[in-house]
């Protein structure tokens, strides 16, 4: 009779193990549709970015979509990108200041323009309301967040040397 008792209970064990099971699937499946269904929607942003995806075809997509609209902007992404360790000050030191004193901006308190002010924030200006906020990449891989960051400030430290 015990012997019975205990298979009765193994099979009721292994049962709610079996439920508990299906539904944490249930759970991780429902977590997942969402997490798809927020990329999706994110990805409709216009920053161009939000997903590994849109992340990714920043960087397969060549320069132009990482290259800023106006001189002013990419003097202040190009010091966002030194203040955030993503472009050393020593390789970009002599352009900036080059490129600074060419705009006529002695210092970065001191510049009005929005568009420099926005890419010493980090909101790189791509044209036509488009831009790519370098603070805040979205939901796709750190790995690729960080080579769509760096590209960026490669993009516009080559962009800055040829306004000098």
């Amino acid at each position: 009779m015990k012997a019975l008792k205990a298979g009765v209970l193994a099979i009721v064990a292994g049962s709610l193990l079996v439920a508990a099971s299906a539904q944490a699937s249930n759970n991780l499946l429902g977590q997942l549709q969402q997490a798809a269904t927020d990329g999706l929607n994110s990805a409709g942003t216009n920053s161009g970015t939000g997903t590994t995806s849109s992340l990714t075809s920043l960087l397969n997509g060549g320069d132009k979509a990482l290259t800023s609209t106006s001189a002013t902007n990419v003097a202040g992404v190009l010091q966002y990108c030194v203040k955030n360790n993503v472009l050393s000050k020593a390789s970009t030191e002599n352009v900036k200041d080059q490129l600074l004193n060419k705009l006529g901006i002695q210092s970065a308190s001191g510049a009005e323009s929005k568009d420099y002010q926005q890419g010493l924030g980090g909101l790189l200006k791509t044209g036509k309301d488009q831009s790519v906020d370098l603070n805040n990449l979205g939901s796709g891989l750190t790995q690729v967040k960080e080579k769509v960051k760096t590209k960026a400030c490669d993009v516009v430290l080559k962009q800055a040397k040829s306004f000098i």
